[in-house]
């Protein structure tokens, strides 16, 4: 499925809200900011996940400790361009690595 800019942005901006709302459910300290289609998530260590828009190529891409991801949209989901993992478990992933605690957002 080949998704326009608009609806790219729009997809993108929804994903950014249901992070934070599920961000805001948990109890443990991380923070996080967010403007114009970027997303800093701020761990207590100090560490940082930044998740951000990158229109020109169509892809969502996630900055954590353990590298950098960029993830193309198919199938209603985001997937790694690399390794096919999906943004919601690479996500999942670096903020457990990150917090040394299991975190689980359930996003759709």
């Amino acid at each position: 499925m080949t998704i326009n800019e608009s609806e790219f942005k729009e997809i993108i901006e929804q994903l950014i809200i249901e992070i934070e709302d599920e961000l805001e459910e948990l109890d443990n300290g991380i923070d996080y900011e967010s403007s114009d289609g970027i997303l800093t998530i701020f761990m207590v260590n100090k560490s940082q996940i930044i998740i951000n828009r990158q229109t020109a190529a169509l892809q969502l891409w996630l900055a954590a400790k353990s590298g950098g991801y960029h993830f193309d949209y198919k199938d209603n989901d985001w997937y790694d361009d690399r390794s096919n993992e999906t943004f919601s478990d690479a996500l999942n992933r670096c903020l457990t690595e990150q917090a040394n605690e299991r975190i689980q957002l359930n996003l759709h």
